[in-house]
């Protein structure tokens, strides 16, 4: 068939649930007033026998401007999510693997970071206080397991910034019930036999077992590995990165916490091992446990025997007969993500690994971008999508760039694996140039291009300093530009890191209570972005 390019772009179809389903159905139907206010109609085609990996179960803070815009309640979402809240990353055992190595990525950017860069003031006192403790409070909360906000505090403001740990599985039927009860969502559920049209042109519509042919304007593939409509229809290449992530396997268990008043950490804990490094999320009613690795450098057994190593030593014998489940995977993304009447979201779009929580963050960048740009009619979709495509080339890149990192800075020399990662074919042309240039000036806003980086530099300030990296500021150069302004903030923040520790609950207690009371209501202004207040 060909395609009229005046062609309206009215019906959305979106094949797949899960996380990556259903939260683009709930941020397209938001942006377009509840999916039947602008003439957008958006179905679900569901598959009743698919189940959700639920690898990713760690937000960043930009979730709680997406559950604000489709209308969902923080209160309801802890509660039916086995939410809890995270302030970042503890990274344990990154650098050396000796006692006491580790280091925090937190949510909460450097103090006055858009308008003065602290590290050359911090460099000369390093050994006397970290980098994050230096000009941030939210090391010591998750140090002393404290929550980001109060009782008090209304739904998604915070006192910290703060993003999420959630189940996976219980998220996905949360959006499922309110896009289809609130936002006017269809769901289909059905297995897809058949994707109608062939791969040079359009698709035209996807015939299922029992519901018939489905038509639409724009498909949107959240297949996830199987990446139906991408990779088995259309044919898009598959960009293998394995040569720079080399974790290609997995081992999760969920793990009971030992008493129901148990501790629950206000951040992700990442642990280093020897062919990989473990995951333990907290939520509020257990403990996703992982350990993700390289097959290349470790067995199935010998990974299963590291992982129950480490859940004996923090989970105690409660959780020995536990059965770890097996999730392979390809480090890597399509070599476009929209083509045609198609876009991949998801898994099927790509995955590298659980590091940082980039999986869900990136459903929430294309469901936004999806939406904010949907062309109106068929003329215009190529445009968008040549867009879309350059847009989210360029996300991926900077992600690998970032997760890199950590593997690069590293000075474990106890395995392989570890020494492998530093090898110079490993590293990405752009990141080795990033860190030449930082060897004698600092990370700051100009490093990047984009005015909304997947990773901004404050992250990379955080992880670089965080892990021992040191510049050393030429002397010609100009250090900073207010000497007396960076002593006040340094001041300032263990002022402010003081009255948090004094004031904020405990993260289980905090939780206890939204289970019980909830959270006040109220309308709040734009959130912070992953790395800023």
């Amino acid at each position: 068939m060909t395609e009229s390019t005046e062609t309206p772009m009215n019906r959305i179809v979106i094949v797949g649930g899960g996380s990556a389903g259903w939260l683009t159905a709930g941020l397209l139907a938001a942006e377009c007033s509840g999916a039947g206010g602008q003439g957008i109609s958006i179905t679900v085609v569901e598959s009743p026998d698919v189940r959700s990996i639920g690898v990713g179960e760690g937000t960043w803070p930009t979730m709680r401007g997406s559950l604000q815009k489709i209308g969902i309640s923080e209160t309801q979402f802890v509660r039916e999510c086995s939410a809890a809240f995270k302030q970042g990353t503890r990274f344990v055992g990154w650098v050396t693997g000796g006692d006491g190595d580790y280091y925090h990525h937190p949510f909460t950017a450097p103090a006055g970071y858009t308008g003065i860069n602290l590290v050359p003031y911090w460099q000369p006192d390093r050994g006397r206080v970290t980098f994050v403790d230096a000009v941030s409070p939210q090391g010591y909360l998750c140090d002393k397991g404290l929550a980001p906000k109060q009782a008090t505090t209304p739904e998604f403001a915070a006192v910290a910034n703060y993003g999420y740990h959630l189940d996976a599985g219980k998220f996905a039927e949360l959006l499922q019930r309110h896009c289809t009860s609130a936002l006017g969502v269809r769901h289909v559920l059905d297995h897809v036999t058949a994707i109608n049209g062939v791969p040079e042109e359009d698709i035209a519509s996807l015939s299922t077992a029992k519901s018939g042919d489905i038509e639409g304007d724009l498909f949107i593939d959240c297949t996830g590995f199987a990446a139906m409509l991408i990779g088995k229809h259309y044919g898009i290449p598959f960009v293998d990165r394995r040569h720079v992530l080399f974790n290609d396997s997995a081992l999760a268990l969920q793990v009971p916490y030992a008493a129901d008043d148990s501790p629950i950490a206000s951040q992700t804990i990442s642990t280093a091992r020897a062919a990989g490094w473990i995951w333990d999320i907290g939520l509020t009613t257990r403990r996703g446990i992982g350990y993700t690795y390289s097959s290349q450098h470790s067995t199935d057994a010998e990974a299963e025997a590291v992982l129950r190593d480490y859940v004996a030593r923090t989970a105690g014998a409660a959780a020995s007969a536990l059965e770890p489940r097996k999730i392979s995977f390809q480090p890597g993304h399509r070599k476009k993500f929209w083509h045609r009447n198609c876009v991949a979201v998801g898994m099927s779009a790509g995955f590298l690994e659980p590091l940082e929580a980039s999986a869900l963050v990136m459903i929430e960048l294309a469901g936004s971008m999806i939406g904010e740009e949907l062309p109106a009619t068929r003329d215009e979709m190529d445009v968008v999508a040549r867009r879309y495509n350059e847009k989210f080339l360029y996300r991926w890149d900077r992600i690998i760039d970032f997760l890199k990192l950590h593997y690069v800075l590293s000075r474990r020399k106890d395995s392989d694996y570890w020494n492998a990662n530093r090898i110079p074919e490993s590293i990405p042309e752009s990141l080795g140039d990033l860190l030449r240039v930082w060897k004698h000036r600092v990370p700051w806003h100009n490093d990047f291009s984009q005015r909304d980086e997947v990773f901004s530099s404050a992250s990379y300030q955080y992880v670089l300093y965080g892990m021992g990296f040191e510049t050393e500021v030429r002397s010609s150069s100009r250090r900073a530009d207010d000497p007396a302004r960076a002593r006040r903030l340094f001041e300032e923040n263990r002022n402010r890191a003081g009255q948090f520790l004094r004031n904020l609950p405990d993260n289980r207690a905090l939780l206890t209570h939204i289970m019980k009371h909830g959270l006040p209501r109220a309308n709040v202004g734009e959130l912070a972005s992953p790395a800023s207040e």
